[in-house]
């Protein structure tokens, strides 16, 4: 029996969730989630799943439904709607795409000179848990996407949204002021005003956002990506997002 990753506790409170969802509880759905997790972990190919699981097309299958109609990232949603808003912490990382999620057109995978990539770009709550996302592809700079990524979240309880100077852009930071909220982004060096607005105790913290990727990329399947569909790797990332808030 290969390692699975649910607890009987952890199982308990998803259960609960999926059905929110007109999920309903079979006899193999437990085993059918363990699969996708097993997958992500070791981003081994669908067809070399261990026997235990079940049939490999057949999971599959299923899990492309799933993700037709967004049942992982629902999910996500619904238990990250608890999060701590005081603070936001914003950022981006690099997603090397294997040669196998390559074929497909207008599914966020550009190449450059590294090669095939994607981006996660990533908000985290006062506590470093993920609360939102965003796959853009690789060569598209942070600032160009992070509009689309503030669209995404409710600040309306938020106090200070916190990011790198990568994101020094007067547009982003009027964006942000307009919904109430401090933009903590500091000037780039070549700038010619100061940043006295900044609060550098909080920017400090920012390490919470970098944190969540650290264990995001714990999943070999989401630190490289194998997804050809774009639908198909965000469902993976809410799951890895879900099993990072199941414990809390």
């Amino acid at each position: 029996m290969p390692r699975t990753m649910l607890t009987d506790q952890h199982w308990s409170k998803l259960k609960s969730i999926l059905v929110n969802f007109s999920i309903y509880l079979k006899h193999n759905l437990r085993l059918f989630i363990e699969a996708i997790l097993y997958r992500i972990r070791t981003g081994c190919p669908w067809r070399d799943l261990p026997e235990v699981f079940g049939k490999p097309n057949s999971i599959f299958k299923k899990f492309n439904r799933w993700c037709k109609d967004s049942k992982l990232l629902k999910t996500f949603k619904l238990l990250s709607s608890d999060a701590d808003l005081e603070w936001i912490f914003i950022d981006a990382s690099h997603v090397r795409a294997h040669q196998h999620a390559t074929g497909v057109k207008d599914q966020s995978i550009s190449k450059s000179i590294g090669g095939n990539s994607s981006k996660i770009h990533l908000a985290v709550d006062a506590n470093g848990n993920p609360i939102e996302f965003i796959i853009g592809d690789g060569t598209t700079h942070d600032v160009k996407v992070a509009p689309r990524l503030i669209d995404c979240l409710d600040l309306a309880e938020t106090e200070i949204l916190c990011a790198d100077k990568g994101y020094d852009s007067e547009f982003l930071r009027e964006k942000i002021k307009s919904t109430k909220t401090k933009a903590n982004i500091p000037k780039k060096g070549n700038s010619k005003s100061n940043n006295e607005h900044m609060d550098w105790h909080l920017y400090k913290i920012r390490h919470l956002v970098e944190n969540a990727f650290a264990r995001l990329k714990h999943f070999r399947g989401i630190a490289t990506r194998y997804d050809k569909l774009k639908r198909n790797y965000e469902n993976s990332l809410a799951l890895a997002c879900i099993f990072i808030w199941l414990p809390l």
